[in-house]
Protein backbone atom coordinates (compact mmCIF):
# COMPACT_ATOMS: atom_id res chain seq x y z
CA UNK A 1 0.00 0.00 0.00
CA UNK A 2 2.93 2.77 0.72
CA UNK A 3 3.85 2.62 -3.12
CA UNK A 4 0.84 3.26 -4.03
CA UNK A 5 0.29 6.30 -1.95
CA UNK A 6 3.92 6.94 -3.06
CA UNK A 7 3.15 7.06 -6.65
CA UNK A 8 0.19 9.07 -5.84
CA UNK A 9 1.63 12.08 -4.06
CA UNK A 10 5.03 12.21 -6.43
CA UNK A 11 2.18 12.74 -9.22
CA UNK A 12 0.53 15.15 -6.77
CA UNK A 13 4.08 17.07 -6.22
CA UNK A 14 4.91 17.09 -10.04
CA UNK A 15 1.82 18.81 -10.59
CA UNK A 16 1.84 21.17 -8.04
CA UNK A 17 5.36 21.71 -9.42
CA UNK A 18 4.33 22.25 -12.40
CA UNK A 19 1.62 24.30 -11.83
CA UNK A 20 3.86 26.45 -9.77
CA UNK A 21 5.83 27.14 -12.53
CA UNK A 22 3.01 28.09 -14.96
CA UNK A 23 2.27 29.96 -12.32
CA UNK A 24 4.83 32.24 -11.96
CA UNK A 25 6.06 32.34 -15.74
CA UNK A 26 2.54 32.08 -17.61
CA UNK A 27 0.48 33.41 -15.56
CA UNK A 28 2.67 36.30 -13.96
CA UNK A 29 1.51 39.04 -16.02
CA UNK A 30 -2.09 38.05 -17.08
CA UNK A 31 -3.53 37.77 -13.48
CA UNK A 32 -3.96 40.59 -10.74
CA UNK A 33 -1.80 40.76 -7.74
CA UNK A 34 -5.17 39.25 -5.96
CA UNK A 35 -5.77 36.00 -8.44
CA UNK A 36 -2.51 35.86 -8.31
CA UNK A 37 -1.97 35.58 -4.82
CA UNK A 38 -5.21 32.89 -4.83
CA UNK A 39 -3.15 30.99 -7.30
CA UNK A 40 0.11 30.64 -4.99
CA UNK A 41 -2.41 30.00 -2.20
CA UNK A 42 -3.92 27.02 -4.22
CA UNK A 43 -0.11 25.76 -5.41
CA UNK A 44 0.74 25.87 -1.38
CA UNK A 45 -1.86 23.92 0.02
CA UNK A 46 -1.58 21.32 -2.99
CA UNK A 47 1.99 20.95 -2.51
CA UNK A 48 1.93 21.11 1.32
CA UNK A 49 -1.02 18.15 1.27
CA UNK A 50 0.89 16.41 -1.46
CA UNK A 51 3.97 16.03 0.79
CA UNK A 52 1.42 15.18 3.55
CA UNK A 53 0.56 11.92 1.39
CA UNK A 54 4.44 10.43 2.04
CA UNK A 55 3.16 10.49 5.78
CA UNK A 56 0.42 8.29 4.97
CA UNK A 57 2.59 6.14 2.78
CA UNK A 58 4.95 5.99 5.71
CA UNK A 59 2.34 5.26 7.93
CA UNK A 60 0.96 2.65 6.24
CA UNK A 61 4.18 0.31 6.59
CA UNK A 62 3.49 0.87 10.66
CA UNK A 63 -0.15 -0.23 10.68
CA UNK A 64 -2.65 -1.42 8.71
CA UNK A 65 -5.55 1.01 10.26
CA UNK A 66 -7.70 2.16 7.76
CA UNK A 67 -8.02 5.46 8.99
CA UNK A 68 -4.33 5.87 7.50
CA UNK A 69 -6.06 5.34 4.23
CA UNK A 70 -9.24 7.86 4.96
CA UNK A 71 -6.33 10.48 5.93
CA UNK A 72 -4.99 9.67 1.98
CA UNK A 73 -8.38 10.07 0.61
CA UNK A 74 -9.26 13.15 2.59
CA UNK A 75 -5.65 14.56 1.57
CA UNK A 76 -6.56 14.14 -1.86
CA UNK A 77 -9.97 15.60 -1.50
CA UNK A 78 -8.87 18.83 -0.36
CA UNK A 79 -6.13 19.22 -2.89
CA UNK A 80 -8.96 18.83 -5.44
CA UNK A 81 -11.77 20.53 -3.65
CA UNK A 82 -9.44 23.48 -1.84
CA UNK A 83 -6.64 24.51 -4.29
CA UNK A 84 -8.45 23.29 -7.71
CA UNK A 85 -11.04 25.72 -6.73
CA UNK A 86 -9.07 28.29 -6.34
CA UNK A 87 -6.99 27.59 -9.33
CA UNK A 88 -10.26 27.80 -11.61
CA UNK A 89 -11.07 31.05 -9.55
CA UNK A 90 -7.74 32.89 -10.68
CA UNK A 91 -7.72 31.66 -13.77
CA UNK A 92 -11.12 32.25 -14.76
CA UNK A 93 -12.26 34.58 -12.22
CA UNK A 94 -15.61 32.35 -12.18
CA UNK A 95 -16.81 32.98 -8.70
CA UNK A 96 -19.22 30.71 -7.50
CA UNK A 97 -16.61 27.85 -7.86
CA UNK A 98 -15.37 29.24 -4.44
CA UNK A 99 -17.95 26.95 -2.29
CA UNK A 100 -15.92 24.09 -3.08
CA UNK A 101 -12.98 26.01 -0.95
CA UNK A 102 -14.03 25.74 2.29
CA UNK A 103 -14.80 21.86 1.55
CA UNK A 104 -11.35 21.19 0.45
CA UNK A 105 -10.26 23.04 3.50
CA UNK A 106 -12.10 20.80 6.32
CA UNK A 107 -11.28 17.63 3.95
CA UNK A 108 -7.34 18.69 5.04
CA UNK A 109 -8.70 19.20 8.77
CA UNK A 110 -9.72 15.92 8.90
CA UNK A 111 -7.21 13.93 7.32
CA UNK A 112 -4.89 15.77 10.13
CA UNK A 113 -7.44 15.01 12.83
CA UNK A 114 -7.20 11.43 11.44
CA UNK A 115 -2.73 11.50 11.49
CA UNK A 116 -3.17 12.59 15.07
CA UNK A 117 -5.90 9.68 15.78
CA UNK A 118 -3.51 7.40 14.60
CA UNK A 119 -0.27 8.35 16.23
CA UNK A 120 -1.90 8.15 19.36
CA UNK A 121 -3.27 4.37 18.74
CA UNK A 122 0.30 3.22 16.88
Amino acid sequence: MALKWIQCASILMFLAVSLGAFGAHGLKNKLSPYLLDTYKTAVFYHSLHALALFIVAWLSTLSADPKISWAGIFFILGILFFSGSLYVLAVTEIRWIGFLTPIGGSCFLIGWLLICWLSVKI
